[in-house]
């Protein structure tokens, strides 16, 4: 890093120094500024946080009691002689991107983010800037998503399948943003849609938000038992291997996951079927990304840092790291099938 680099790497997380606060931090600070609630990037014990207004609701829910300052996204706000603003990140609700303007430098800490259409959240807006800040979650050419099209008329394939065998079909999925995702993307029509208790939550705030999902029901709420064997089923993945599951019979299990493109993941996690669907960006997402910005430099974090910068050096950007404790999907879903993701 270099003298007068608008952000930089401290123990307790990404630090600005004009504007004496933090980015993500993962150790208590005064001041953080919150990209989304994910527990990897939003965690408890800051003084003061500020956060895009869509993310209110999760991170409330989440973090309790906390004093929080929302903008609107791209809503402009100067502190200490920083001008800081908010742009959507297309990760998950709320989810942004962090513009940083000070010394005639722009630059953007872009948290967790996708290129690709989501019902769930704003779509990804490009930023201009001079450095662009990158996770590389999934920066290995190999990881190309499918449409949504493909993805979810998949899951209703398999999980009309399922109905007309008579068992449930129990698909794990991290329940902040990949459950609700899942569900505006899914034919209610088919059966009922039964969620774990960890989901319903999330599932009541993005309808606060305006966020249209279909009807769900707790496990408790089910009046007709003949749903256990027909219903679609959202949880997060380590309740497939708990007692929750023996309701369910013989059910089918998948699970929703970007690492689900990597051959012998399905296997080892010991799933029936795994889709391939993922919160984060895939490899062009994450180049075509990088190029809107027209930044000259950037900062690789999270993921697949060295493929990455190498890449970008090759490409003839000056490229660079920062070493942080985000645990792409892996913190985010308590549900790693290999490397880690909320993917």
């Amino acid at each position: 890093m270099r003298t007068g680099d608008l952000v930089v790497q401290r123990p307790e997380g990404l630090y600005c120094p004009p504007g004496d606060f933090y980015i993500d931090p993962w150790r208590p600070v005064a001041r953080a500024v919150i990209t989304h609630a994910h527990a990897d990037h939003a965690r408890v014990g800051h003084g003061h946080y500020l956060a895009a207004r869509e993310a209110e609701g999760v991170l409330r829910a989440r973090l309790g009691e906390i004093t929080l300052q929302t903008l609107a996204y791209g809503e402009r706000i100067t502190h200490h002689g920083v001008g800081l603003s908010l742009h959507p990140a297309g990760h998950v609700l709320g989810s942004a991107q962090v513009r940083l303007e000070h010394g005639g430098q722009v630059w953007v800490a872009s948290g967790d983010y996708k290129v690709a259409p989501d019902r769930t959240c704003a779509p990804f807006e490009p930023v201009r800037c001079d450095v662009f800040i990158t996770e590389s979650t999934f920066g290995l050419p190999i990881y190309r998503w499918s449409p949504d099209d493909e993805l979810f008329d998949g899951i209703n394939d398999w999980w009309s399948r399922n109905v007309l065998a008579g068992r449930a079909s129990v698909l794990g999925c991290y329940s902040f943003g990949k459950a609700q995702r899942i569900l505006s993307g899914i034919d209610p029509s088919i059966a009922p849609v039964i969620v774990h208790g960890a989901v319903e939550p999330l599932n009541r705030t993005y309808r606060a938000a305006g966020v249209a999902l279909p009807d769900t029901q707790l496990v408790s709420e089910v009046k007709d038992k003949a749903d256990f064997k027909r219903a679609l089923v959202l949880c997060p993945p380590s309740a497939i291997a708990s007692p929750w599951m023996r309701r369910f019979a013989d059910a089918q299990a998948a699970f929703a996951s970007g690492w689900m493109q990597l051959r012998g993941a399905r296997r080892r996690g010991g799933y029936d079927r795994g889709f391939v669907l993922s919160d984060h960006a895939d490899w062009p997402g994450l180049m075509q990304a990088i190029r809107a910005t027209g930044a000259q430099r950037v900062i690789v974090t999270h993921g697949s840092v060295p493929v990455m910068v190498r890449f970008l050096r090759e490409q003839g950007l000056e490229a660079g790291s920062f070493d942080t404790e985000y645990g792409g999907d892996a913190v985010e879903a308590d549900e790693t099938p290999a490397a880690g993701e909320g993917a």
